[in-house]
């Protein structure tokens, strides 16, 4: 907003000419959300316990500890993250940029789901909330809408092709119906992703906050002809704008962990899980980056894949390879702290999160 409406006026006023800058409109929308976190995340933590009254109901089936600690603490946190991360894009992001709608759109909706799967598990008490199948169905449907809307927005030899890392001449032709299954998938996967891994105060944002940099920096290059040029990178055309929302959305990350660190005061649920995971994963789609958020989100394939042996190797064997699933509850009941598997973890994503910078380098 303040870019659609003062930079025009940069004749007249010269310091509006900072608008033209994505880097000063970053830092803009970082500093936006951070502080307007500060300011209405007490009062939200607030209004949510007074609502909730018992909180998020915990798992009888999960970590024996999570009923004693974890009792109480009201969940949906994750509106923080959107309003603000929302407010932020709005008035620093260049609004004629279809990419940010697309983008927005997506985390809004899947957050929407989010939240209506959150309401359900607070107002019925049962941890299940929405059925599995239906909550699916949704998020293949709002990834199937954007995954369109980003073809039909990107330079026509790119639009239905899959960059790979470390190659920089090489393009995977998937046609129409393959670049959207495999579009589908990255969303819907890292929206999942990163709701399995949303389970220990602090685990999830973290990563989160990681991988929103690495995009925020990745689209802003992306965008850049001649950094793409210089790095051997496939221009996509506007795409840089997306760093103003990811900076947004480190901001508000910054601005929830603030809240739910250890003890957390409020858990961000579905609504901010399954929104966050699918903002990475519609950013990875439009920048062509898709196989380096595998890389840069390791942490949340690996939780992921955790759950998949777990289920499967139940099914084929009657024998579980871990002692619960996902990985972060195996290392609880090895006997780790929480905040020892929270850390370490963190450590471990941001290695990962440096190893996906590297390939912007590496072709």
């Amino acid at each position: 907003m303040f870019y659609n409406l003062l930079y025009p006026l940069a004749d007249v006023f010269g310091p509006f000419n900072l608008f033209r800058y994505l880097t000063f409109r970053s830092i803009g929308a970082f500093l936006t959300a951070l502080v307007l976190s500060f300011l209405i995340g007490g009062g939200l933590i607030r209004w949510l316990r007074s609502k909730q009254k018992q909180g998020q109901p915990i798992r009888d089936d999960g970590p024996a500890s999570h009923l004693i600690n974890k009792k109480g603490t009201p969940t949906m946190g994750g509106l923080l993250i959107l309003i603000t991360l929302t407010v932020a894009t709005v008035l620093w992001a260049d609004l004629t940029n279809r990419y940010i709608w697309i983008v927005l759109g997506v985390t809004l909706v899947f957050g929407a789901v989010g939240f209506w799967d959150d309401f359900l598990k607070v107002t019925k008490r049962n941890p299940k909330g929405v059925p599995g199948l239906l909550k699916l169905f949704l998020s293949v449907l709002v990834a199937a809408s954007a995954a369109w809307q980003i073809a039909q927005s990107s330079p026509a030899p790119l639009r239905y092709m899959m960059a790979l890392p470390f190659l920089k001449d090489v393009l995977w032709p998937l046609g129409v119906a393959g670049f959207m299954v495999f579009a589908i998938l990255v969303m819907v996967g890292a929206s999942n992703s990163v709701n399995l891994t949303d389970g220990l105060d602090g685990l999830a944002i973290g990563p989160v906050i990681m991988a929103s940099a690495v995009f925020g920096l990745i689209a802003y290059v992306v965008g850049n002809t001649i950094l793409t040029n210089y790095l051997y990178l496939h221009h996509i055309p506007r795409s840089g704008e997306l760093a103003v929302l990811l900076a947004a959305l480190v901001g508000a990350g910054l601005g929830f962990l603030w809240f739910n660190a250890p003890p957390a005061q409020v858990f961000m649920g579905d609504t901010g899980s399954l929104a966050i995971g699918g903002a990475l994963g519609a950013v990875a789609v439009v920048t062509k980056h898709e196989i380096v958020l595998a890389i840069v989100g390791g942490l949340f394939v690996l939780e992921t894949v955790s759950v998949i042996v777990q289920v499967l190797s139940y099914r084929w064997t009657g024998r579980r390879v871990f002692r619960m699933a996902p990985l972060h509850h195996h290392f609880e009941q090895k006997g780790w702290s929480e905040p020892t598997i929270v850390f370490r973890f963190w450590i471990i994503a941001a290695i990962l999160a440096m190893a996906g910078l590297a390939t912007l380098k590496l072709r």
